[in-house]
């Protein structure tokens, strides 16, 4: 057999391979287009408009059906109610009353992502880094700066040191601050410089500093970073995506302890009097969850049938007490705004 013809019979064989690729994709989204289209439609109305001006929760819609994937919006006070939907679609989003970032997906033979920060009538402003699978997104509360999370290898958190993510923190007029995993780690008063450092789940605490989880040798660490001083400082271990209370005096995190990799525990770490309260949810929750209140944190879980594509927001007490609630039905990531 000849060069000339062992080329050709690889080339016909790639074609195939490719042409197998394309069909199978192509009916893979056939069948999901028409899971969708089969599915009973969820409550929709009211105005987003309207919506925004009161305090209001904003959520990626789970339903299946017409509306999954897009950004929904629905009042406090009547959260599993009428929900209404704008245009876009994402796979995290996150907002305050000024303006959202939403991480999505175009998924084809080649899945591309981007992050795009939206104005408060939901219209596109600006693209923003973005390097992997969203994972994480949060804005500071005066809508300033953003964070984004990715993943960039792998696609757990469930081995700390067996990941890597990229977590860049950006200021909404387009100014890149940085990667935080370029800042200077002190663990326990030693820097830590070590080839498997990873910091993410950042939640902002006002003016340059902000909170996030720091992990290295198969450890975790909330650590209290400073943007202008390119520094993350240990506070405590085992803490994972935290979440600052609204007063600012407390961090709700997943926990693993001694749980087996990939399952953790809600808790909330009390930052005056460094106790910890391990919350009444016993399942395991892979989420940075989001406070409703200063009283009760959310949060999302996929349904636990393994038959479902969707998931639900959550209610738990803060303070270890009270029993889990579904705040939300067929919802993921949530963001409370109360103006």
């Amino acid at each position: 057999m000849t060069v000339r013809i062992r080329i050709a019979l690889l080339a016909a064989i790639l074609v195939v391979a490719l042409a197998a690729s394309v069909g199978f994709v192509w009916d893979v989204r056939q069948e999901q287009a028409a899971d969708l289209a089969a599915a009973p439609a969820v409550s929709a109305g009211g105005d987003v408009a309207a919506l925004r001006s009161q305090p209001h929760l904003v959520f990626r819609s789970t339903a299946l059906g017409q509306g999954y994937g897009q950004v929904a919006v629905v009042p406090l006070s009547a959260p599993s109610g009428a929900r209404a939907f704008t245009t876009i679609s994402c796979e995290r989003v996150y907002a305050t009353p000024a303006d959202a970032i939403c991480l999505s997906a175009d998924r084809g033979i080649v899945t591309t992502y981007k992050a795009q920060l939206l104005d408060a009538s939901w219209a596109p402003a600006r693209e923003l880094p973005l390097t992997g699978l969203p994972s994480r997104a949060r804005l500071s509360k005066d809508g300033s700066l953003v964070a984004t999370t990715t993943f960039v290898f792998g696609d757990s958190y469930a081995n700390p040191g067996q990941f890597s993510t990229r977590t860049v923190v950006t200021r909404t007029d387009g100014e890149v601050v940085g990667d935080i995993e370029k800042f200077t780690l002190v663990v326990d008063g030693k820097e830590i410089t070590a080839a498997d450092k990873n910091l993410w789940g950042v939640t902002f605490a006002g003016g340059d500093r902000f909170y996030a989880t720091a992990s290295s040798g198969g450890k975790t660490w909330l650590v209290d970073g400073n943007l202008s001083a390119r520094t993350v400082t240990s506070v405590r271990g085992d803490v994972e995506c935290p979440s600052l209370s609204p007063d600012g005096t407390r961090v709700a995190f997943k926990k693993h302890g001694d749980l087996p990799p990939g399952k953790w525990r809600l808790a909330v770490y009390d930052l005056r009097s460094g106790s910890e309260t391990v919350l009444s949810e016993t399942r395991s929750v892979d989420d940075q969850v989001e406070w409703l209140d200063d009283k009760t944190v959310i949060y999302g879980l996929p349904r636990q049938d393994e038959s479902s594509a969707s998931s639900d927001v959550w209610a738990v007490p803060a303070d270890g007490t009270g029993e889990p609630r579904v705040l939300v039905g067929d919802a993921w990531s949530p963001a409370v705004i109360r103006g």
